[in-house]
């Protein structure tokens, strides 16, 4: 038995029957819940899919970012050799 962590209501899981990082819903408030340890039983708000999709296109703007950096840095180096 656990606790679901947004509107507190007890749900009857066996422990011997997930695993950690399982997802499950909650009978009563319908939040998403992923299982953070199996004993003792402990659950958690499972991250969104579309959060999740959405970090992975932050990294690559940070990756491509740090790609123009360098094209800078590279030009003031050739700025150098011409003078």
């Amino acid at each position: 038995m656990a606790n679901c962590p947004e509107c507190d209501a007890e749900i009857e899981v066996d422990e011997f029957d997930v695993d950690k990082g399982d997802q499950l819903s909650c009978p009563e408030c319908g939040s998403s819940l992923e299982v953070t340890g199996v004993s003792p039983l402990e659950l958690d708000i499972a991250p969104d899919e579309d959060d999740e999709d959405d970090d992975d296109l932050d990294d690559e703007d940070d990756l491509e970012g740090d790609e123009d950096e360098d094209e800078d840095e590279d030009d003031e180096e050739d700025e150098g050799v011409d003078e």
